[in-house]
């Protein structure tokens, strides 16, 4: 019988990466990574005021390399590959003209900011989501209550809104705006049109207020007043989405050609990066999997019963399909992890990132810093927990759940002369955790029965232990890791399997091609308590860093009021 494989393709936030997976076992024959160039130069980028763009020449450059890639590591596959599915990070939308050309990719755009792809950690919405917040709460339809109650800077509407507010010459030219995960499988297609696109289920239940309850997106009226332009673009977006099971179209003849694959390859509903993660995770209802990497997400399914379930407040969104068809999922997550180790590494060697260098001391210097984690993570193991005095809050990107607030800013306290980077670095690890079992404590509350073990996948999962062991004393629940070192990749060429017709059902396909855990780790009985206790101590801290940041905001309410007038006209 001929071999049938499918090309999972996952969009991260520093590069992109393709799987070419045997669609009968899941064995994974052939990987590629491309990391963005423009991204990894910092164009575009401000992180001073949170702003994060990508051009989309760095994922279309990056496409044409993994597949490619792909193919000349495994000889005569070319023949054998059936479908394509494609996740990416979410909410990044772009603006697009009426054929949906991103307008970053026009001559007269493309060195604005503002037309690239708004990553899903730029910040800079931050007076656009509170407008968003304020309408919800006085419109007569609540469109943020299945959203968790708070619209998030991270996500479309209030993307959106900042640009086309700031942007009159990007306002004007759009003629709609698409999110990454629908624009890159329509552009494989060849039908990119905006109002012809099947948009993700997830993308627009999760970050853009759709749901079946109010028949689709908000109301153009609802829209209008946050901003007229928000209003007109309405009619030129969407009101039916699709779960991931279903058929983009087939790749088009340019794409076929220039990737050296056929025309008859399937191309999938995308979806977010987290979620195919998720399903490549083998995740199932009523346990906790949480993919940890720069940033997280916690995700629990539920069934769907038909009937409406009541919604959670303080989380990103909990849709029916988004992840699984026929399953409810739950989400929250924290707006930094891996990323805050990333912060703290940066700092410790910003004297060696602005001086000149010889060839071999750059050398020198790459090798320093690719094993530092690993030298901070072996001596911040031999600290016991609670004995620096150390205590961190790891909102350095705000906070994403419980309760969205992108104002909030982390803090060190307990600090001395004597005070070291592993006590720093063990600290900041822990204060990831603690986010992780406010999140974990949450769902609790809100009532969800959780299974006593968690799921973990990622990169972080994969390549520390040093975390995965505080965050399973923390938790006090043991912790399983998935095997999958592309496990979104993984889990997209699953929902290609399925989109191909060679398995019925994403289960099937889950239960073929899982790569199951192979790590796994029990929380210290002695640990266990004192991290209580510092958890405690977590949560004062970080109520009073809430405080302060109200007291700011109430200090610079002129100008606050100034900035909501903007979205007011």
């Amino acid at each position: 019988m001929t071999e049938k494989y499918c090309i999972g393709i996952d969009y991260g936030t520093d590069s992109v990466r393709a799987l070419l997976v045997n669609s009968d076992d899941g064995e994974e024959l052939a990987a590629s990574v491309f990391e963005y160039p423009r991204w990894k130069q910092g164009l575009y980028c401000n992180p001073e005021i949170n702003q994060f763009r990508q051009h989309p020449l760095d994922y279309l450059e990056g496409l044409e390399f993994v597949v490619k890639d792909l193919l000349n590591q495994v000889p005569g596959s070319k023949d054998k590959i059936k479908a394509i599915s494609v996740d990416t990070t979410g909410s990044t939308p772009v603006a697009v003209t009426q054929d949906g050309t991103p307008l970053s990719l026009l001559p007269e755009f493309a060195e604005d900011p503002d037309a690239m792809f708004i990553l899903w950690k730029d910040h800079t919405a931050a007076a656009a989501a509170d407008r968003i917040n304020e309408v919800c709460r006085g419109w007569s339809i609540d469109y943020s209550v299945f959203s968790g109650g708070i619209y998030s800077s991270e996500w479309f509407w209030a993307k959106i809104m900042q640009v086309i507010t700031q942007n009159k010459r990007v306002a004007e030219m759009a003629y709609s705006w698409v999110e990454h995960c629908d624009w890159m499988p329509a552009l494989l297609t060849g039908e990119t049109n905006p109002r012809k696109i099947k948009r993700s289920r997830g993308a627009a239940g999760h970050k853009a207020l759709w749901h079946p309850k109010w028949s689709g997106l908000p109301s153009a009226e609802f829209l209008h007043t946050l901003h007229p332009l928000m209003g007109c673009l309405r009619g030129r977006l969407y009101s039916n989405t699709y779960t991931s099971n279903v058929p983009q179209g087939t790749l088009s003849h340019y794409w076929a050609d220039k990737l050296g694959l056929t025309e008859s390859v399937v191309i999938g509903v995308g979806a977010m990066d987290s979620h195919f993660g998720f399903v490549g995770g083998q995740i199932e209802p009523f346990r906790l999997y949480k993919v940890a990497g720069t940033s997280t997400v916690d995700m629990i399914l539920i069934p769907d019963s038909g009937t409406e379930h009541t919604p959670v407040s303080g989380i990103c969104g909990q849709v029916s399909g988004s992840v699984i068809p026929d399953l409810i999922s739950l989400e929250a997550g924290q707006s930094a992890f891996g990323d805050v180790y990333a912060w703290f590494k940066d700092v410790l060697i910003w004297p060696l990132l602005h001086d000149r260098f010889s060839e071999q001391e750059k050398l020198l210097l790459d090798k320093i810093k690719s094993g530092l984690i690993a030298r901070l993570s072996h001596a911040a193991a031999l600290v016991q927990p609670g004995s620096s005095g150390v205590l961190a809050v790891d909102w350095l990107n705000g906070r994403r759940s419980p309760d969205a607030n992108p104002y909030l800013k982390g803090a060190l306290s307990g600090l001395t002369l004597g005070t070291d980077a592993p006590r720093i670095f063990r600290a900041l690890v822990e204060a990831t955790a603690f986010g992780s079992k406010k999140i974990m404590e949450h769902y609790k509350e809100a009532g969800i029965p959780l299974q006593e073990d968690i799921t973990v996948m990622g990169g972080v999962a994969r390549k520390s232990p040093f975390v995965m062991q505080i965050l399973a004393d923390v938790l006090n629940a043991p912790i399983k890791v998935v095997r999958s070192e592309n496990v979104c990749a993984l889990g997209a060429a699953m929902f290609a399997a399925v989109v191909a017709g060679i398995y019925p059902n994403v289960q099937k396909a889950q239960e073929r091609m899982g790569s199951g855990c192979d790590l796994f780790y029990q929380p210290d009985p002695l640990n266990a308590p004192l991290y209580q206790k510092l958890f405690e101590q977590y949560k004062l801290q970080g109520g009073f860093i809430e405080k302060l940041a109200k007291r700011k905001n109430m200090e610079e309410n002129k100008d606050k009021h100034k900035t909501a007038n903007i979205f007011k006209t």
